[in-house]
């Protein structure tokens, strides 16, 4: 077996493990209250030790990887996504230990378990790296970031649990329909892996020829029929979909053709998914906040912040700038994900002077933990799929 099989193997170790996790904390917050503390040390002890097993196996994942391409496996979507998706699961693991609360673990491990999922879409292959990645603060600056990232993220977990346990989800409100949306996005992320499943099994595929921003001619693949052409694209392949819309160069419609299908999936199955439960899907999570402890979960999001928002600092921005000026000799240049990053900043720069000089706790700090990871996720997403730039090779 090869270390690329090997890695690989342990990536879905990883996977099944923390699915198995999510299922054993679920049974440390659903056990009655007259055998809540053995159920807390039966459950809750079982489904820490599965988390554990997880993530040393998606560490040894990430090792093995390394390994077999001889760099940091963070140069690409695949490997960015799957590093993100552990060290989420390595900061809980943290936490847990510190606050000792099941219901973190079953909202936190299948954010973790999406962002898995979400990563597998994208190819696997070991590339060598571009001359502008050959360098030490690749590592540095990527795995800082993503570990700055994942610890926002806990603070999401612990803001959508608050917000669960004490909104009044039985009433028509503006904070009963963002909630909502918020499960909606959630499962936006599964309609981008069914989608690309489907037209996978399909095998489906068409090339197209387009004119980059630069001028240069170039062939593309669509793995997805193509709802949006690349500049001035024509179809190579015989018989292949005429895009419905041409998108200027400064837009990937390859990837926005997956974004645009990825919502359509996500749509239908929200609709069936409702249709199933027969109720919001906010209402059915509700039940499992319930022995929540609203101010630990306060407590939870607001530390997470303050531990995460310097960390983010020092990768997205002090160490992004540093390598920016070895590679590209500027230190800034308002590339998209460049932009992000600093959007990302200043909201969590405003996060915490609310917090402090404001006195913004309970539901005004769940939600803005909310949106922040929100954020995070649509420059994950929106802006590496859809918006061309520097960071393209992405």
């Amino acid at each position: 077996m090869t270390m690329v099989s090997v890695s690989e193997t342990l990536l879905f170790v990883a996977f099944v493990a923390y699915l198995v996790a999510t299922f054993l904390f679920g049974g440390a917050v659903k056990s009655s209250a007259a055998s809540a503390r053995k159920s807390y040390k039966r459950w809750g002890n079982l489904a820490i030790i599965v988390t554990i097993i997880g993530f040393v196996a998606n560490l040894g994942y990430f090792i093995t990887r390394w390994i077999a391409a001889g760099h940091a496996p963070v140069s690409n979507l695949f490997e960015f996504t799957t590093a993100f998706g552990m060290l989420v699961v390595g900061a809980f693991i943290l936490i847990y230990f510190i606050y000792k609360t099941p219901a973190l673990g079953l909202f936190a491990l299948p954010i973790a378990v999406l962002i898995i999922a979400y990563a597998s879409m994208f190819p696997k292959d070991i590339t060598p790296l571009i001359p502008a990645l050959k360098s030490h603060w690749l590592t540095i600056h990527v795995i800082t970031a993503a570990l700055g990232e994942a610890i926002l993220a806990i603070s999401a977990v612990a803001g959508l649990i608050w917000l669960l346990k004490n909104i009044d989800l039985t009433k028509p409100s503006k904070q009963r329909f963002w909630m909502e949306a918020t499960m909606y996005v959630l499962v936006l992320v599964l309609g981008f892996v069914i989608s690309t499943v489907t037209f996978s099994v399909a095998d489906y595929s068409a090339e197209y020829s387009y004119i980059d921003k630069e001028g240069n001619p170039h062939d593309i693949t669509y793995n997805m029929p193509a709802l949006f052409g690349m500049n001035e694209s024509e179809a190579i392949t015989d018989g292949a979909m005429e895009p419905l819309v041409e998108v200027p160069p400064l837009v990937n419609g390859k990837k926005l053709t997956t974004v645009v299908w990825s919502l359509l999936f996500g749509t239908v199955l929200y609709g069936l998914l409702r249709l199933i439960l027969r109720k919001r899907i906010s209402l059915v999570l509700q039940p499992l906040t319930k022995k929540a402890n609203s101010q630990l979960m306060d407590e939870i999001g607001y530390r997470a912040v303050l531990i995460g928002f310097p960390v983010f600092t020092l990768g997205a921005l002090i160490f992004a700038m540093i390598w920016a000026h070895e590679a590209w000799s500027r230190f800034w240049g308002w590339d998209p994900k460049e932009v992000w990053a600093l959007i990302t900043w200043l909201f969590y720069a405003v996060f915490l002077h609310l917090r402090l000089t404001k006195g913004w706790q309970g539901e005004k700090s769940a939600w803005l933990a909310l949106i922040g990871f929100i954020i995070i996720m649509f420059n994950l997403i929106a802006v590496n799929l859809i918006i061309a730039g520097l960071h393209s090779y992405a």
